[in-house]
């Protein structure tokens, strides 16, 4: 797999990462009081409060974990090359090259066009006398 397609999975599993992680804080957070105009939430103590205080570290080491990834994956990138100008210099050079190429291959097209033309051509006078060569009943 190429540096690019690494870094867009490491950048999805960031993502998926945070999305759990917002997720499972939205429900299993314990509630609590916005206002004093408001009563007192509801204190439902489970078994599983006792892992809510342990989810958010454990979250939090993955994301920074993947973050480090992502940083291992960009210092790989190879380095831009004389930068700004030189790139669109390059750019500029990959442009003509290809409509070089394209006004080839328009060429071949249309070549092959008429050869199409000539042999559908052929191929009908061959029909037409092959019909004239039939005997009537």
């Amino acid at each position: 797999m190429d540096i690019i397609s690494q870094l867009q999975e490491q950048v999805n599993s960031i993502a998926a990462l945070t999305f759990n992680t917002f997720g499972t804080l939205q429900r299993d957070a314990p509630p609590v009081r916005l206002s004093p105009n408001y009563p007192e939430p509801p204190s439902n103590p489970t078994e599983d409060s006792a892992n809510f205080a342990d989810q958010p570290k454990l979250m939090s080491a993955a994301l920074v974990k993947a973050a480090k990834q992502f940083d291992v994956l960009v210092a790989a990138l190879p380095p831009s090359e004389g930068g700004e100008e030189a790139q669109l210099r390059r750019i500029a050079e990959l442009q003509a090259e290809n409509d070089a190429v394209g006004q080839e291959l328009q060429k071949q097209l249309e070549a092959a066009e008429k050869e199409l033309k000539q042999v559908q051509e052929l191929f009908s006078q061959a029909a037409d006398n092959c019909l004239n060569l039939k005997k009537p009943d």
